[in-house]
């Protein structure tokens, strides 16, 4: 658990299982697939786990992991086939002081405070991947249920968190930390991060409590 530091102060970790939250990818067709980074929304549980149902025990991914718990993950990294280890390790939730500071029209985000997710990522097979690595863009924060809105560059220079445009090499066994920035309620009770390859697999999400 993370003390206050400069505005962030830590949402603190449960230790139960995540609740099978699914995104929108922005879809009618609901099958509860992970969400691109421009659209929000939720689908309900049972329809989400309906389809995951339909599809082989291989194809499934994701699903609901304990606090700390790691997940592993094939990513393609630009053409680099790479076995991810990854963990979500905290949220940092600001206040609406800092949202003043990190939006261009506060007005437009009255009510909401910034919802900072680390991400650590271990490479545990394939790779090297050379540069630019696109793994920590799928992060996602969910408020009470709902996708936050994304607050694009804001993590770049927050506690912690590592600029993906720094990584290079990355080889078998390093680890690095990416973070993203979502805006949610101010107040809200249950931070989930999600994590998914891509919008066909279903999400690995980490349950927290906002302290």
């Amino acid at each position: 658990m993370s003390k206050k530091k400069l505005w962030l102060r830590s949402a603190a970790s449960a230790g139960v299982l995540a609740l099978a939250l699914t995104a929108c990818g922005g879809s009618d067709d609901g099958d509860g697939a992970s969400a691109s980074t421009d659209k929000g929304g939720s689908v309900s549980e049972g329809k989400g786990k309906e389809k995951a149902e339909e599809r082989p025990e291989e194809e499934k991914g994701g699903g609901e992991l304990a606090a700390g718990e790691k997940a592993t993950s094939e990513f393609d990294e630009d053409g680099t086939k790479v076995t991810y280890e990854i963990v979500a390790q905290k949220v940092d939730v600001g206040t609406a002081a800092d949202t003043e500071k990190l939006v261009s029209d506060p007005k437009k985000a009255a009510g909401l405070v910034p919802a900072v997710a680390h991400v650590e990522f271990t490479v545990k097979d394939g790779g090297p991947v050379a540069d630019y690595p696109d793994a920590g863009r799928e992060i996602q924060v969910y408020a009470d249920g709902q996708r936050g809105t994304i607050l694009i560059g804001a993590s770049d220079d927050a506690p912690g968190c590592e600029k993906s445009t720094d990584v290079k090499d990355w080889k078998a066994g390093e680890s690095h930390v990416f973070c993203d920035t979502y805006m949610v309620p101010e107040g809200a009770k249950e931070l989930t991060v999600q994590w998914a390859p891509d919008r066909d697999t279903d999400p690995f999400v980490w349950k927290f409590e906002n302290s």
